[in-house]
């Protein structure tokens, strides 16, 4: 691992990067900061863990860039009290970020490996109200709703309605829509009584969601 200082560079650069975008949201920005990336990427990648860029992972994935991860849980606007489900758990970085900004935390990822590494990231960082579970996350878990706040790291070609009855009221859930194939939107869905206001953030490319579990990893 890199020095501290260089952990301290690469978020003062991220820093400067949000505010240049107008995030300056203090609780954020300190959630992150109390959240080392560096322990959530494989040694050889220490010096970009902050950039920008997408970074391999273990089981063929790849992790988000910082810049990404962090807007749309801005975009989330979370609080102390809600229930949030995520969908595609990865390194588990998300996970411990939001982790801070509310109450409690449902991961789902279809990867065991994937499960292991961000349970003992998480157990590392006495986090202990984030709970990952290796489930096929395509369809949600109905049994353990509702949830005030939902994202999908995975596309699907139009809303996926079925998480819209996993959303609390007044919920709200971010998700990449669009051509599987293509390039998406990364839109913001929020449940008002029984219809949905939509907002459309960013251009993205997402890969779907894979069906099942893994089998052997």
């Amino acid at each position: 691992m890199k020095p501290v200082l260089s952990e301290r560079e690469g978020f003062a650069a991220f820093v400067l990067r949000m505010r240049s975008q107008g995030l300056t949201d203090q609780r954020l920005l300190s959630a992150f900061e109390a959240t080392p990336r560096m322990a959530f990427v494989n040694g050889n990648l220490g010096n970009v863990a902050y950039g920008e860029g997408m970074l391999p992972i273990e089981c063929g994935e790849f992790m988000e860039g910082l810049d990404l991860q962090a807007q749309l849980i801005n975009a989330l606007d979370l609080e102390p009290t809600h229930r949030v489900l995520e969908v595609g758990t990865g390194t588990g970085f998300t996970s411990a970020v939001m982790a801070r900004l509310s109450g409690r935390v449902l991961s789902l990822e279809r990867y065991q490996t994937l499960v292991e590494l961000a349970q003992q990231r998480l157990q590392a960082l006495k986090i202990e109200n984030t709970f990952v579970k290796h489930a096929d996350g395509r369809h949600g878990l109905v049994n353990d709703g509702p949830f005030d706040r939902i994202v999908i790291w995975g596309a699907f070609e139009s809303m996926p309605r079925q998480f819209v009855d996993l959303l609390s009221s007044n919920g709200v859930m971010i998700a990449p829509i669009g051509p599987l194939e293509g390039r998406q939107v990364m839109a913001r869905l929020s449940k008002i009584g029984s219809r949905f206001e939509r907002q459309d953030l960013m251009a993205v490319r997402f890969l779907p969601l894979l069906e099942g579990v893994a089998a052997a990893l």
